[in-house]
C-alpha cells in the first residue's frame, strides 16, 4: 500500500517516530480495533484511534446522546441531543480522518450478539468502554474463548483502572476479579458521580494500549493493573498473575459458553453513560 501525499503529511509525525515508521503507520492503518461503548471512555479512545488512522474502528452502543453525557463524552456536542450516540461517534470520526471505516452497531451488547459483533470485521483488538460489570464479564469472556486480545477500563468519581489482556500471554479479568458484584453493590457513575476528565485520561490510554499492539510493541499493562487517582495525581502500577482455577482462562474452565448475568436488576443502559 502506497501513501498518498495527504496520508504522508497526515501521519508525518507517526512516520518520523523510528518505533513507528512507514512500516508501523501501515500496520496501524491495516488495523481494526472494537470499541463497546461510546461514552465517556470510549469517546477520546476512538477519537484518537481515527485520528491515528486505524483502518477499522467499530463501535457498539444502542444509546441516544443526552444532556448529560456531555460533561465528559466528548466525541458528542449539543447538536447531537437524541442522535444515537454511534452515528454521532461516526460523523465526529469521519470529519476528523476520512481514512478510517466506521462500523457502527446500534444494539446492546448481550451474549446472543457479542460473538457476531467481534467476528463482523474479525477485530483485531477490543476496548471495553462500559460502566456495567456483567457486561465487562461477558467482554472478558467473549475475548479469551474467541483468542482475542482486549483493554479492560473503569470510572467512578476522581478513580480510574485499566488492564489489557492478551491471550495465552497473561491473567484476564477474571482472575483478578472472579465474578460481577451482586446488583448494586457498587455505585455506577450516574449514582456516584465522576470528574468528566477521568474519561479523557483512561479512555486516552485505553487507545494507546491498542496502537501498541497493532504496532506489536512490548510494554503493554498486560499482566498488571493501573490505577489512576486523580485526587492526589498518583499513578500505581499492580503486577497481577494468571490464576490457574479461572472460571474460563485456566487450566479446567468451567465457564465455556457465554453468560448474560442478572444485571438485569441494574440499569443496561447505564453501561453506556459513563
Amino acid at each position: 500500500m502506497a501513501f498518498t501525499d495527504e496520508q504522508l503529511e497526515r501521519y508525518s509525525r507517526h512516520i518520523i517516530l523510528k518505533e513507528v515508521g512507514v512500516k508501523g503507520q501501515k500496520r496501524i492503518m491495516a488495523g481494526k480495533v472494537l470499541i463497546i461503548g461510546a461514552g465517556g471512555l470510549g469517546a477520546p479512545a476512538a477519537m484518537y484511534l481515527a485520528a491515528a488512522g486505524v483502518g477499522t474502528i467499530g463501535i457498539a452502543d444502542a444509546d441516544n446522546v443526552e444532556l448529560s453525557n456531555l460533561q465528559r463524552q466528548i466525541i458528542h456536542t449539543t447538536a447531537d441531543l437524541g442522535k444515537p450516540k454511534v452515528e454521532s461517534a461516526r460523523e465526529t470520526m469521519e470529519a476528523m480522518n476520512p481514512d478510517p471505516v466506521v462500523a457502527v452497531y446500534r444494539e446492546w451488547i448481550n451474549a446472543s450478539n457479542i460473538t457476531d459483533i467481534i467476528k463482523d470485521k474479525d477485530y483485531d483488538f477490543i476496548i471495553d468502554g462500559t460502566d456495567n460489570f456483567p457486561i465487562k464479564f461477558l467482554i472478558n469472556d467473549a475475548c479469551v474463548m474467541l483468542g482475542k486480545s482486549f483493554s479492560h477500563a473503569g470510572i467512578i468519581r476522581f478513580q480510574g483502572q485499566l488492564m489489557t489482556y492478551i491471550p495465552g500471554k497473561g491473567p484476564c479479568y477474571r482472575c483478578v476479579f472472579r465474578e460481577p458484584p451482586p446488583p448494586d453493590a457498587v455505585p455506577t457513575c450516574r449514582q456516584a458521580g465522576v470528574l468528566g476528565v477521568m474519561g479523557g485520561v483512561i479512555g486516552t490510554l485505553q487507545a494507546t494500549e491498542a496502537l501498541k499492539f497493532l504496532l506489536g510493541m512490548e510494554g503493554s499493562l498486560n499482566g498488571y493493573l493501573l490505577t489512576y487517582n486523580a485526587l492526589t495525581m498518583e499513578f500505581r502500577k499492580v503486577k497481577l498473575a494468571p490464576n490457574p482455577d479461572c472460571p474460563v482462562c485456566g487450566e479446567g474452565p468451567t465457564i465455556t459458553t457465554l453468560i448474560d448475568y442478572e444485571q438485569a436488576v441494574c440499569d443496561l443502559k447505564e453501561y453506556h453513560n459513563h
